[in-house]
């Protein structure tokens, strides 16, 4: 699944080059997790004024309203000049004069949604629950230790449930912990200031490396210009079950958590 750092290097490789752009005709092709929320037709004419990253979630700002899109748990976006014919699994075509932006899906969880704007209905539905940006300056230490206190689910949930901070996957959540030293079984409520602090900075600093490698590619994931990520070449604990701890030695186990894989080191990860 496309997670927050997918996300943000798909925002980054197509934003500059779309902005700008008046919007010709959009393309839909089999349905997609939710509807679009407008007629294809009202976008044209449309001015892309910019595009933002709210999660997981891309915003593009038209001239009117914005469109929200979600990759789900297999989707893609590739913005080009000159793009074949849609395939089986490209379900949305935004023509523009300086391009296309095509989302391909192949499982169809993912979206493109129409709303008037951020504070629409429908895009607080998508939105309102979010909690902070974890590379933004609003995420700082005392109101994410704030949060962790009213939450007794394992740390690992919390952090996945993207209500206390968002944009914590399944891949950079294994992955802080790991460097913070807390076991991702831990209660959110039990953990020291000291150790959330430690948590808190292990949180930036893997979501920060991982958008400088260009995500994680386990499976299918490419930016807009089709390029892979490559941050799970450098993993401490994800995907590594059984194989020995980059610090200890020990093996890496994996224990399921919520039907997620989670990753961790039974020595670096005491408590």
């Amino acid at each position: 699944m496309p997670e927050l750092p997918e996300v943000e290097v798909t925002r980054r490789s197509f934003a500059d080059r779309i902005t700008g752009a008046t919007i010709q005709a959009v393309h839909m092709g089999k349905p997609l997790r939710w509807p679009l929320q407008c007629e294809p037709a009202q976008l044209a004419g449309m001015r892309v004024r910019c595009v933002r990253r709210r999660g997981k979630y891309l915003l593009i700002d038209l001239s009117e309203g914005l469109l929200l899109v979600h990759l789900g748990m297999s989707g893609s976006v590739v913005f080009d000049r000159h793009l074949p014919p849609a395939g089986v699994h490209d379900h949305f075509d935004m023509v523009t004069d300086l391009g296309t932006l095509r989302l391909h899906d192949p499982r169809r969880f993912g979206a493109v949604v129409f709303a008037a704007g951020e504070s629409d209905p429908v895009a607080q539905k998508l939105l309102g629950h979010l909690g902070v940006e974890p590379l933004g300056d609003g995420f700082d230490v005392a109101s994410f230790l704030a949060g962790l206190r009213q939450r007794k689910a394992p740390i690992k949930q919390v952090l996945l449930a993207g209500e206390v901070v968002v944009g914590v996957g399944n891949i950079y959540a294994s992955e802080a912990l790991f460097l913070a030293g807390i076991r991702p079984t831990s209660p959110a409520n039990s953990i020291s200031k000291p150790r959330v602090a430690k948590l808190h900075a292990a949180v930036k600093d893997v979501l920060s490396r991982a958008v400088e490698k260009g995500g994680s590619t386990l499976r299918d994931f490419s930016n807009a210009n089709g390029e892979s990520g490559y941050f799970q070449l450098e993993a401490n604990v994800y995907g590594r079950e059984g194989a020995p701890c980059r610090v200890c030695a020990t093996p890496v186990r994996a224990i399921r958590q919520g039907q997620r894989s989670t990753y961790f080191c039974m020595i670096c990860q005491k408590r």
